[in-house]
C-alpha cells in the first residue's frame, strides 16, 4: 500500500473541469478541449507522495521543461500551446501552468538509458539483460553503456511501480509501427539531451518521456528532461562502481531510509514530514540543475 499521504482536494476553477490528480501535477480541461497542466510543489519518494512540499519545485520543473522543448523542437513537436494562466485561476499558477494539446496518449513510459543504474542495474545483475536486451559482462553501478538503449515500461497508477517490459511487448500492445516510432524518437531526444547536458558538465544517465499522437503525428508530452523524470549526475564526480551523486531528491531518499526519520519503508505507514534542512537541500539541487542546464539564474 502506498500513494498519497493525504490526497489534496483539487482546486475548482470556473471554466475548467478537473480530470486527474497525479503525483506532482493537477490536470484540467478547458472549454476549448485543451489540457491545462499545473505543476505542484509536491514530491514523491518510494511510491509515496510526501506530506512536505519543496518550494518552487513546480515552477522549476515547468520552466526547465519549456527550455528543453525549445532545444528539441527540430526533433519532435511538443504539446505546449500556451503558458497563459486561465482566467479565474489563482495568481500562484503563474510559471507552473501549461496549456497543452489534448493527445491520444501512448500507454508506455518511453525510457532511454545511457548508463546502468536503478531498476536496470537490478535486472542486469540477475540476467545480464535490461528489458530483454543483452549487455556485456563486467558492468557495475554507474557504468556507461556501449550505446544508449530503449527500455520501455508500462505506466502504473499512483503508488504502484512502473514495470519494465520488452520492446516486443510494446509492439504487441501498441503496434509495430508505433513501437518503432517511439523507440526512434526516444533515443533521438535522449541523445540531444545527453549532448547538451554533457556540455554543461552533467551526465544524463537515463530519462523517461511520454508521447501521444496528434492525428498521425507523434508529439512529446508531459514534462521533459527534468530532475523528476531523469537522472542527472555531476560529471566531475562520476565514478562507476558506486551510487552517483545526483541532481534530484536523493537527500529525501537518504533521510527517509536513515534512523533519523524513524520510518520503516517496509511498513504500510506513510512517511513522516521532512525536516527543513532536507527541504532546503533538495530545493537547492533543483535550482542548481536548472541553472547549470539553462545557463540562467533562478530568481
Amino acid at each position: 500500500m502506498s500513494g498519497f499521504v493525504e490526497k489534496p482536494e483539487p482546486l475548482q476553477v470556473p471554466g475548467l473541469v478537473h480530470l486527474h490528480t497525479g503525483k506532482v501535477r493537477e490536470l484540467y480541461q478547458n472549454e476549448a478541449g485543451d489540457l491545462v497542466m499545473v505543476a505542484s510543489d509536491r514530491l514523491s519518494a518510494y511510491d509515496w507522495v510526501l506530506p512536505t512540499e519543496i518550494p518552487d519545485k513546480g515552477r522549476i520543473l515547468t520552466q526547465l521543461s519549456l527550455w528543453w522543448f525549445d532545444q528539441l523542437a527540430d526533433l519532435v513537436p511538443n504539446h505546449v500551446l500556451s503558458t497563459e494562466v486561465p482566467a479565474g485561476a489563482p495568481a500562484d499558477w503563474a510559471g507552473r501552468t501549461l496549456v497543452c494539446k489534448s493527445l491520444r496518449m501512448i500507454p508506455v513510459e518511453a525510457v532511454a538509458r545511457g548508463y546502468l543504474t536503478g531498476s536496470g542495474l537490478a535486472e542486469y545483475n540477475d540476467t545480464r539483460t535490461v528489458c530483454g536486451l543483452a549487455l556485456p559482462e563486467g558492468l557495475v553501478d554507474g557504468s556507461e553503456l556501449p550505446a544508449p538503449i530503449f527500455t520501455p515500461a508500462t505506466k502504473a497508477a499512483v503508488g504502484e511501480h512502473d514495470e519494465n517490459v520488452s520492446y516486443e511487448e510494446v509492439a504487441r500492445q501498441v503496434g509495430a509501427d508505433t513501437a518503432a516510432q517511439l523507440r526512434q524518437a526516444t533515443l533521438a531526444v535522449y541523445a540531444r539531451g545527453r549532448d547538451i547536458a554533457r556540455e554543461r558538465g552533467i551526465i544524463l544517465a537515463d530519462t523517461k518521456f511520454e508521447f501521444g499522437f496528434d492525428g498521425d503525428t507523434l508529439v512529446l508530452a508531459d514534462e521533459v528532461l527534468t530532475p523528476d523524470s531523469s537522472r542527472f549526475w555531476p560529471a566531475e564526480q562520476w565514478e562507476p562502481g558506486r551510487p552517483q551523486p545526483s541532481y534530484d531528491k536523493q537527500f529525501v531518499r537518504d533521510w527517509l531510509t536513515s534512523p533519523d526519520s524513524g520510518w520503516d519503508r517496509a511498513s504500510e505507514q506513510p512517511p513522516p514530514p521532512l525536516p527543513q534542512d532536507v527541504v532546503d537541500a533538495t530545493r537547492a539541487k533543483y535550482v542548481e540543475a536548472y541553472e547549470r542546464l539553462t545557463g540562467t539564474s533562478w530568481s
